[in-house]
């Protein structure tokens, strides 16, 4: 292996790090239906406005939810809710989606280990609440790997605007050239591409190959395959580690 090509890479969290379906479909399930109360009416309402099949109990890949702020999913449901109001829903939802059952995408502490020894500066920006992705990085045992860690409501805003990929870059001394973006959705390519920085998508969300690769320098199975893109090692090379 003869150098990377990024000295460091920022991640999205849920569908990259965390397995979106495995740690989320099941949870809200449970959040639909403790905000309907046993109303059979609101639990559709709400189902419908989230994009969340209540049969499949699975989101649907138009679902608002995969690449929205807590505050967008918050707005949602207070617009299924009448006498519900996003104000006060914003941060119960916060604190709920930090006890949620993670499925992380592959084992995080020895890929985050090998990239670290790569000498890659490493982050995380989701469009979740900063509250939400700093209880799972801790509940992961990957919190402190990380320079940066930043939500929707962390002061830089929310992808796609590229402003809190540029915050990483700024707060890690690096340029955005030389920083990857890796995510599983539209949202975390068009913030990456945005911001100057290479983008490469993965499978672990719902999103499929061929909804990534047009807007993806490379699409991954996941982010288990990250240190050998970094390398450029082939196959062989990657079996020998070399």
């Amino acid at each position: 292996m003869t150098g990377v090509r990024a000295r460091g890479v920022l991640f999205d969290k849920d569908g990259t790090l965390f397995g979106f379906e495995a740690t989320w479909s099941a949870f809200a399930a449970e959040t639909i239906a403790e905000l309907a109360e046993g109303v059979p009416a609101r639990a559709a309402a709400l189902g419908e406005a989230l994009g969340y099949d209540l049969g499949r109990r699975r989101f649907r890949r138009d679902s608002p939810v995969i690449a929205g702020s807590n505050r967008e999913v918050a707005e949602l449901v207070a617009a299924a809710l009448p006498d519900a109001s996003a104000d006060a829903i914003e941060p119960w939802l916060a604190a709920r989606a930090a006890e949620a059952p993670l499925a992380p995408a592959v084992p995080l502490a020895p890929l985050m280990a090998r990239l670290r020894g790569m000498g890659l500066r490493l982050g995380v920006m989701t469009n979740d609440a900063a509250l939400s992705a700093e209880a799972h990085l801790l509940t992961a045992g990957i919190a402190e790997v990380f320079d940066f860690v930043a939500g929707a409501d962390s002061g830089h805003g929310a992808k796609p605007d590229p402003a809190p990929l540029r915050a990483f870059a700024a707060a890690t001394g690096l340029s955005p050239a030389e920083v990857v973006m890796v995510g599983d959705s539209l949202h975390d390519l068009a913030a990456g591409r945005a911001a100057g920085m290479q983008v490469v998508g993965v499978l672990t969300g719902p999103a499929e190959a061929a909804d990534l690769a047009p807007h993806a320098d490379a699409v991954l199975p996941d982010i288990g395959h990250l240190p050998d893109w970094l390398t450029g090692a082939s196959a062989e090379e990657a079996r020998e580690g070399r």
